[in-house]
């Protein structure tokens, strides 16, 4: 909030008298404008960052800069942890009053902030850092400008995101419930991610998830789940994985789940049942081929409208799914292990996230 200097008439007058605004620093040195005797904290920005994945200097620098050319106070910065992924830095931030939160890490990252932050009502901007950036590109965010993404704060737009949440119930009958903002999976590909080398994903990001699904697939066996969908009949299916989706795009191009999105207040349901070698090449028929390039044309709509045998990949749509398993299989939530469970139970929080994008950003798709 800028002051505004006084004219000729009204010099000398105080605040009270109708002179305009002044502007004073209290014992916290946040800057406070005080006009007609009522207080007006200027608003604060937290940043909280992974510095393995992000230029911590680099971004303190700019949003410090930034900060100060649009009259907010001094920003506030929080490092993440091994023993904390940012949910809890980010409690701190909104316990300390931050205005906006800008979040810059990987994809477990984002999703213990976005966790944190959920139905907050304080807005939350996504700098694109690392190799992944599941929820950036789903929202297609500038992913090589962060400075972007940190200017939208002061004069961007705000996207009510939904978010999701799996509750887990582990084999000693315990339950955690835990948000997810990209898609989450029980079965194979929470395997894959479970196989996949730390190291090489430091290294090449999300690529090394190929090494990991060469670990996994050869042993891939398929497991009896109970699953239902909310006022939809109980379903006994043998399955490879099920996913619970808010975005359908994976890196490389790859659309998954062609029509999702994060604002219509349901979550996608894909289900894997795959028979055999075979099936898996219907699989890959289906999302590299079907869903990434012919959906793109409308002759290429007409000829996957054609085919209805393939049952090796099912689609569904809800405010969540309850599964159920006869033994314990590893569940992933936003490409992080989240050890085993014997059921989960998943819903959709519409709106419960306020998106900060760059102005007249598209939203058409999203």
């Amino acid at each position: 909030m800028a002051a505004t200097a006084p004219d000729d008439e009204s010099a000398g007058r105080s605040p009270s008298q109708g002179g305009g605004e002044e502007r004073q620093v209290d014992q916290e040195g946040q800057t406070v404008a005080i006009d007609g005797g009522a207080e007006h904290r200027s608003p604060t920005a937290a940043l909280i960052y992974n510095p393995i994945k992000a230029d911590g200097a680099a971004l303190r620098a700019a949003l410090t800069r930034l900060s100060a050319r649009a009259g907010w106070a001094e920003p506030l910065f929080f490092e993440t942890t091994v023993d904390d992924l940012g949910d809890d830095v980010t409690r701190q931030a909104l316990d300390a009053g931050a205005d906006a939160v800008l979040v810059a890490g990987g994809d477990g990252t984002v999703r213990a902030v976005s966790e944190a932050m959920s139905g907050s009502g304080v807005r939350l901007a996504i700098v694109p850092s690392g190799t992944g950036n599941l929820l950036a590109r789903n929202l297609k965010l500038p992913l090589a400008e962060p400075e972007a993404m940190m200017r939208a704060v002061f004069d961007g737009d705000t996207l009510p995101m939904d978010v999701g949440w799996s509750r887990l119930q582990r084999p000693d009958g315990t339950h955690e419930e835990h948000a997810f903002v990209v898609m989450g999976g029980i079965g194979l590909d929470a395997a894959m991610i479970a196989n996949t080398s730390p190291q090489l994903k430091k290294t090449v990001g999300w690529v090394a998830y190929v090494d990991g699904a060469a670990r996994s697939l050869p042993s891939a066996k398929p497991f009896r789940v109970m699953y239902q969908l909310p006022e939809a009949r109980l379903h006994s299916a043998r399955v490879q994985s099920i996913l619970f989706a808010n975005c359908g795009s994976l890196p490389a191009g790859l659309e998954l789940i062609p029509d999702a999105s994060v604002a219509d207040g349901a979550l996608d349901i894909v289900i894997f049942q795959p028979k055999g070698p075979l099936g898996w090449i219907f699989v890959w028929r289906r999302v590299a081929w079907d869903n990434s390039v012919l959906r793109r044309f409308r002759a290429g709509r007409r000829v996957i409208a054609l085919r209805t045998k393939d049952n090796s990949v099912r689609y569904s749509r809800g405010s969540g799914i309850e599964i159920a398993t006869h033994e314990p299989k590893p569940v992933q939530l936003d490409g992080d292990e989240f050890g085993e469970a014997v059921a989960v139970r998943t819903r959709v929080d519409p709106g419960a996230l306020l998106i900060v994008i760059p102005k007249s950003h598209p939203t058409h798709g999203l």
